[in-house]
């Protein structure tokens, strides 16, 4: 993690017209095809949400503006990239957990296990913050949802996605997603080949 000069970047503009806007957040929703997803869940015992995850690092990999952060008034790049899920803890509330993003599918799964594991069990929240840009997620798993919209706290800025339980739509599985994100980091169409890239990752596991 380390601070940059916005106009030595190609969000310069993008800074200058909204780091101090009343809100910054854009939502996006998008219907997304899972069906890959759910047979591999099925068939080889991995949790969905673990490949969902998988799938949204995998995805915004690929993409530099993951990678910046507007922060307070400043803006930081980060080298590596984590996903965030929340976890049922044992005391009946939730946790957050932050799980790097590697190539390596197993390698992914195995600290996901291991690291939701602990958090459920301790109650405390993993936090990579100062070493990952952190993509939050949030599933609602007990409804069915067609979309959130988030807010804009002034503190967390990190884009986030939150989707609720997948539907069967024929012999197809769909799930709704919304992605917010800070205009300052990124652009609609940076948004949009994000969630192409999502799709596209789902579709070729």
């Amino acid at each position: 993690m380390r601070e940059i000069t916005p106009k030595e970047t190609n969000r310069a503009h993008a800074y200058d017209l909204w780091m101090n806007a009343p809100n910054p957040m854009v939502t996006f929703f998008k219907t997304i095809d899972v069906t890959r997803l759910v047979r591999i869940s099925k068939k080889k015992r991995y949790k969905f949400n673990m490949l969902l995850g998988w799938c949204i690092g995998k995805s915004a990999s690929s993409i530099k503006e993951f990678y910046l952060l507007p922060v307070g008034n400043k803006l930081f790049q980060y080298d590596s990239l984590a996903v965030n899920t929340i976890v049922k803890n044992k005391i009946g509330g939730v946790s957050s957990c932050d799980i790097l993003f590697t190539e390596s599918i197993d390698e992914y799964n195995r600290e996901y296990l291991e690291q939701t594991s602990n958090v459920s069990e301790s109650c405390q929240d993993r936090d990579l913050s100062e070493k990952c840009m952190v993509i939050g997620t949030s599933a609602i798993i007990d409804t069915e949802i067609d979309g959130v919209v988030g807010m804009n706290s002034g503190i967390y800025n990190n884009p986030f996605l939150v989707w609720g339980q997948y539907r069967k739509k024929m012999f197809r599985y769909e799930l709704k997603i919304s992605f917010q994100f800070h205009h300052t980091q990124m652009d609609g169409a940076h948004a949009g080949r994000f969630l192409a890239n999502l799709q596209k990752e789902i579709n070729q596991m």
